[in-house]
């Protein structure tokens, strides 16, 4: 039988992986054609793993005794991979013929999108015909020819590399895909949700606007490679198969994601009822607009809106409400990064927001820096919600101001960004939930009462200056000093004086 095609060289390091994508950027150039890195990068991946554990079947079974003809046939067999492809649609096999790439590479990952239900609509989803005039295909033949120098099996290169890989892609066009209305959420703020969150291994995550994976993603990694089930639901059909792929790429591949409008249309259900979660966590857009009672009312669970239904101009209160609903009511914590307005404006956002109060949900809220996002400058907040409330922490909320928990962000000069020392200090105030000196304060529900349910977080507690100790006697004896010196300056402008009066 042919010999599969040899392996390229392995990569040695993560810096060695992003200097590759970064050069894949520069090729593509344009933040509209990223999303392309990220599927060959995928498709390189899936193919040189599946010829890894083709050989390393193949190994066994001749080891075995097995004939080689046999032993290679067998090991081709889908229940060996991690993937399902053969030896047509391998990637060095698809790539060969240079003048045919943008046809080659489609009808591939069109074939493999159906060998692999969960890849439906997520690899087939970015059509390579797109590449039609003679300048695309110059460029689809510099990527192949970039990312043939490496392997990128499992020995060659661990998950973790390549799910870094992706991050990086993503954070690198962040900036001009944030003017096109993605929304790319820091992560750093991540950490920090998941930090305080602190999913457990065994327990069920759940992010109902998943955007490219992140919070799901941070999740997995907190738990240290244990068991933890993640869900998902994204409403972009492109953003939804970035997120799918950026899961495989860091070797996550049970996850559940699904794609819809989690508003009005809720994917996970459980005996016809809204399926609950451990932990919900997300960064849904803020101030979404579309959302008020009339379209909310045509959707699925309207029960969920039990606490008012939001202004048509801002579903903040729409997903915070979804949320809540989709946590058990036992073990169920809530974390959703939002817009600081939703903290304080008033109409029917107040009327949700007291109602919510009043159920004493609300655990913790948290003012962030300013200049962390890249679509707005704007600070957002941090509201953690806890629908078993440990008995100390019952009727009251904690209030941390974190809008000088901040550095200058090393890449993009108009950010700022959270550093590993604010997120600890953050997450360490969550947990203690304790007074602290201008950063936090634990408060009384009927004090937020007496403030009309206003959350803004300044209002609570602010930073206070730093005041310089003064040593009286030191800065007594400077000025003594100053009035001796006052006082001969002023006796030599006298003799000055007298001598011009004399002449």
């Amino acid at each position: 039988m042919s010999q599969l095609p040899l392996f390229q060289k392995p990569l040695n390091s993560r810096d060695e992986l992003n200097a590759l994508v970064d050069k894949a950027a520069d090729i593509i150039r344009t933040a509209t054609d990223y999303k392309f890195i990220l599927v060959l990068l995928l498709y390189k991946r899936m193919s040189d793993v599946w010829k890894e554990e083709f050989e390393e079947k193949k190994k066994e079974l001749i080891e075995k005794g097995w004939d080689e003809e046999k032993a290679e046939k067998e090991a081709e067999n889908e229940v060996w991979h991690t993937y399902n492809l053969n030896r047509e649609l391998l990637w060095d096999n698809v790539t060969k013929d240079v003048k045919k790439l943008p046809e080659n590479l489609s009808n591939a990952l069109r074939e493999i999108a159906e060998l692999n239900s969960d890849l439906k609509g997520v690899l087939d989803r970015f059509n390579f015909l797109t590449f039609t005039t003679q300048e695309h295909r110059e460029k689809l033949r510099m990527l192949v020819e970039l990312f043939n120098r490496y392997n990128f099996g499992n020995k060659s290169v661990s998950s973790d590399i390549i799910g870094d890989a992706y991050e990086h892609i993503l954070y690198k066009f962040a900036p001009s895909q944030a003017k096109q209305g993605e929304v790319y959420t820091p992560r750093e703020v991540i950490k920090l949700l998941v930090e305080i969150l602190d999913p457990k291994p065994g327990e069920s995550v759940y992010d109902p606007a998943c955007g490219s994976g992140g919070m799901l993603i941070e999740s997995f990694r907190h738990v240290r490679g244990e068991d933890i089930d993640l869900y998902g639901q994204e409403y972009n059909q492109d953003i939804f198969a970035i997120c799918k792929m950026n899961l495989l790429a860091h070797g996550i591949t049970d996850a559940s994601i699904e794609y819809g409008d989690s508003l009005l249309y809720p994917r996970f259900k459980e005996d016809g009822k809204l399926r609950q979660f451990d932990v919900v966590i997300a960064n849904p857009p803020w101030n979404q607009d579309g959302y008020g009672e009339e379209n909310l009312k045509k959707g699925d669970f309207r029960e969920r809106y039990a606490f008012g239904y939001p202004p048509n101009n801002s579903a903040d209160w729409a997903w915070i409400q979804h949320m809540i609903a989709s946590a058990k009511n036992d073990t169920g914590r809530v974390g959703v990064v939002i817009d600081n307005g939703a903290l304080f404006r008033g109409g029917k956002e107040k009327i949700i927001r007291e109602a919510i109060l009043k159920k004493d949900l609300i655990e913790c809220v948290i003012l962030l820096p300013e200049k962390l996002f890249y679509n707005t400058g704007a600070p957002g907040a941090i509201i953690t919600l806890n629908k078993n409330k440990p008995a100390e922490r019952k009727g009251k909320i904690l209030f941390i101001n974190a809008s000088n928990e901040y550095e200058k962000h090393p890449d993009v000069r108009k950010l700022n960004r959270l550093g590993n020392e604010h997120i600890e200090k953050i997450a360490k105030a969550y947990h203690e939930f304790k007074d602290g000196d201008g950063f936090c304060r634990v408060v009384s529900l009927e004090e937020v009462k007496e403030n009309d349910y206003n959350l803004n977080v300044t209002l609570y507690v602010f930073p206070q200056e730093e005041v310089e100790e003064i040593d009286i006697a030191e800065e007594w004896e400077k000025l003594k000093k100053i009035e001796e010196e006052i006082k001969v300056i002023d006796e030599e402008i006298e003799g000055y004086l007298s001598e011009l009066k004399i002449r």
